[in-house]
């Protein structure tokens, strides 16, 4: 990282970041082009979880290639000022790397669920409830983080 100063380098900091952010921007693999789709996630003992549908780009990306780079942010903020050059950006952001997996059994499914509602809800500890049906139709990412740097204004 070129400006040490602005590095978050604390755990309890960078999880705070991953915990308090709304979206994960996901970068695929496209036959060497980047691929870039937002996510919602959940994030739980060093790895992010998405839901999907079972078809579409994304899957069939991953499962030609599961390395993925990620980006998550925290506290975007504009600041203006009446000189053009003073304008800036506060923010907090993470970006990382890792390995994604299907999760096919249901009770890992419901899980990883869990986990995902739990960071938009006010209720970590809320016993959702998904039906079967609703179960078989979803797919499942665990992205285990190999690799992570935070960077913030300050």
């Amino acid at each position: 990282m070129r400006r040490k100063e602005q590095e978050i380098k604390g755990k309890v900091e960078i999880e705070k970041t991953l915990r308090d952010g709304i979206v994960c921007r996901l970068g695929l693999n496209d036959n060497g082009k980047t691929y870039i789709v937002p996510l919602n996630y959940g994030y739980s003992d060093g790895c992010l979880y998405f839901h999907s549908a079972k078809k579409g780009k994304k899957i069939d990306l991953i499962k030609k290639n599961n390395y993925a780079c990620f980006e998550i942010e925290e506290t975007v903020k504009l600041t203006k000022s009446s000189t053009p050059c003073n304008w800036g950006t506060d923010y907090k952001s993470i970006i990382g790397y890792g390995h994604i997996n299907l999760i096919d059994d249901n009770a890992d499914k419901v899980r990883c669920l869990n986990i995902i509602m739990a960071h938009y809800s006010d209720s970590a500890e809320r016993n959702w409830t998904y039906n079967e049906p609703m179960l078989n139709a979803v797919a499942l990412l665990k992205l285990n983080i190999e690799e992570m740097t935070g960077k913030k204004s300050d």
